[in-house]
């Protein structure tokens, strides 16, 4: 692994520094040093959010004629194959970020579109519908929050963008490392400080011990790290722990979006179309307290971007995510959008729907959180990729300005690891001055009222603080439900949901569709889902007898099930026992979030791993 990392690099290799490992294996090789490699500034997720901030700081660079080596670490095999996106994308930070491509002769669509092959489509109708079970009734736009009208949008793929703007990072002379993952957080010898991260241990078996393909992961270290992994992104939870970031928020609370993209006939596409509904099938009443809704976008040439997103702080263990979506599609008035297409890819992930009042604090001695690894997602408005984009810049710019007067890696090939590290506060005062801030705080009750007074209530109470308070309402509404694991009821509350077989043209079985994901794992590695020790009886003692196996529902991959016992107990029942089947995950990170208990940690996979997105 270190071979492939230096051979873009003329840095000088070190040995290892103090590291903090969650992991520990049996041989001594595991336990040997990591060699080390310097940068200025490291960033951890290839997203829109990692991606803004590298491109922002060698534009700096550029300006001030300095040269601050910055290094992208990604665990999915290229940039985007593991981003997922509805999506309909607000431009507002990527003209920040690109202000010399504004112009109608090099718009940056425009540059995309002839670089990437993929189109950015300009938004041409704006529809938002109520469904019942077999019909529906459109809510004039005049009368929907402002945040949800979608003039001046474009709908794209996000991992499309994403890879576009690796390809300009690169051009200004970021390091992209696309199929390595970071596993572990290196902290200096205080442990008060972020040194950088360690990259997973490549080779090593189901049992543990090293294959002759064994690579001992390498230490990235940095002057500034910046988590940018995404909601509920690993690293970064380990550092919100550690460094007590939520202290004085409320608990982020998280939803969990399913998508697909379709090819369908040209007779049937309508370029710019966005539609998004409520109601059927999540909600069967007024004052239904499920929260999510569904979306569905056309974008040229022929593709139909489809999905639905679930809150996870849903009571009912047997409500099925995934077969919720797949009856959404065959309701009359959406089924017609998927008539003789072909269903050409599937994927899932979750996202933070916490808004402002679950930002945690950015900042900590040597780093910062940024996009979804924070939580700057707007619920109300469907959107993220632009407050992500926004964070990228903003961090960028309070970290430049940070190491202005510091002698660059790239000069010396070093990085002396007593030097103190700095917490950029000012990127936390930054994205409260920015309108980022302003956004999130207009809407910062809207969740709440959902979750407290149901979908009539929630949406009425969203119109007023869209037409009249604007945000300045002298009130908060919490977010009383906790952890969104903790919002499941017992089963014995409810009964079974019964859904319709899938027709195999318009709905799909799950491992039919996991297919369409391109997922991939190394069969013959350690589980990276696993059990947490002080929970191992949870699965079979709670989660199986007092919530009927939400986890065999919930997960829109068929990771977990429960199969019978080989052998039966001495009173001759047979028990049920859990099987994870990591190698179907698609990293969504929702079992982290809806287990019961939290019983799983998830954990990082070999670098590659996972699902091969190509157009989310």
């Amino acid at each position: 692994m270190l071979r492939l990392l230096a051979t873009s690099s003329s840095r000088r290799l070190n040995t290892s520094v103090r590291s903090i490992s969650w992991r520990t294996f049996s041989s001594s090789v595991l336990d040997e040093p990591r060699e080390s490699m310097p940068f200025d500034v490291l960033i951890v997720g290839g997203g829109p959010a990692g991606l803004a901030a590298s491109i922002r700081i060698k534009q700096l660079c550029a300006e001030k004629d300095m040269d601050l080596s910055v290094c992208v670490v990604e665990k999915g095999s290229e940039i985007g194959a593991h981003v997922l996106s509805g999506n309909v994308f607000d431009p507002r930070a990527m003209n920040e970020l690109f202000p010399d491509m504004t112009g109608s002769d090099n718009h940056w669509t425009k540059v995309f579109q002839e670089e990437q092959g993929s189109h950015a489509t300009p938004v041409s109708e704006d529809k938002f519908m109520i469904l019942s079970e077999t019909g529906s009734v459109s809510i004039p736009n005049f009368l929907l929050p402002s945040q949800l009208h979608n003039d001046g949008n474009y709908v794209i793929s996000l991992g499309q963008v994403c890879r576009w703007m690796a390809t300009r990072a690169e051009e200004l002379g970021v390091e992209i490392y696309a199929g390595f993952a970071a596993s572990e957080v290196v902290l200096n010898d205080a442990k008060n400080g972020v040194r950088g991260i360690a990259t997973r241990d490549v080779g090593i078996g189901k049992d543990g011990e090293p294959k002759e393909t064994f690579e001992r992961g390498v230490e990235l270290h940095a002057r500034q790290t910046l988590f940018a992994e995404g909601a509920r992104g690993s690293c970064s939870e380990d550092i919100i722990s550690h460094f007590n970031l939520r202290d004085g928020v409320a608990p982020q609370t998280y939803g969990l979006g399913i998508k697909e993209v379709w090819e369908i006939p040209e007779e049937k596409f309508q370029s710019g179309f966005v539609q998004h509904t409520l109601g059927y099938p999540l909600q069967s009443s007024p004052m239904s307290k499920t929260y999510g809704g569904t979306f569905l976008y056309h974008q040229e040439p022929n593709l139909v971007l489809a999905g639905i997103v679930v809150g996870l702080d849903y009571d009912n263990p047997y409500l099925n995510p995934y077969k919720e979506f797949q009856r959404w599609k065959t309701h009359p008035d959406i089924r017609t959008h998927f008539e003789g297409g072909t269903c050409i890819s599937y994927g899932a992930r979750v996202l933070n729907e916490g808004g402002y009042h679950a930002i945690p604090r950015l900042t900590f001695p040597g780093g910062a959180l940024l996009g979804c690894s924070a939580g700057f997602l707007n619920a109300v408005k469907i959107k993220g990729s632009h407050t992500a984009i926004k964070s990228g810049i903003v961090a960028a710019e309070v970290v430049f300005d940070s190491l202005a007067d510091l002698t660059p890696v790239a000069e010396t090939g070093e990085l002396d690891t007593s030097e103190e590290l700095k917490e950029v506060t000012g990127y936390g005062d930054g994205m409260k001055k920015s309108w980022v801030n302003d956004e999130l705080y207009q809407v910062r009750n809207c969740h709440a009222a959902f979750a407290k007074w149901g979908t009539l209530g929630g949406l009425v109470y969203t119109g007023i603080a869209a037409h009249v308070t604007k945000g300045r309402e002298p009130w908060t509404l919490s977010h009383d439900g906790g952890r969104d694991a903790d919002a499941t009821q017992p089963a014995d509350k409810f009964q079974p949901i019964t859904y319709p077989a899938p027709d195999g043209i318009i709905t799909f079985d799950l491992l039919t569709n996991l297919q369409r994901s391109g997922t991939y794992h190394e069969d013959d590695q350690p589980a990276h889902l696993r059990i947490k020790p002080e929970f191992a009886d949870v699965p079979k003692s709670i989660s199986m007898q007092k919530y009927a196996a939400p986890e065999i529902r919930f997960c829109p991959a068929g990771v977990y099930e429960y199969v019978d016992e080989e052998k039966p107990d001495k009173d001759g029942t047979i028990q049920k026992k859990l099987v994870i089947n990591a190698q179907n995950c698609v990293h969504c990170k929702c079992c982290s979030i809806k287990m019961p208990h939290e019983y799983i940690n998830w954990t990082v996979p070999e670098g590659g791993g996972g699902p091969q997105y190509q157009v989310m």
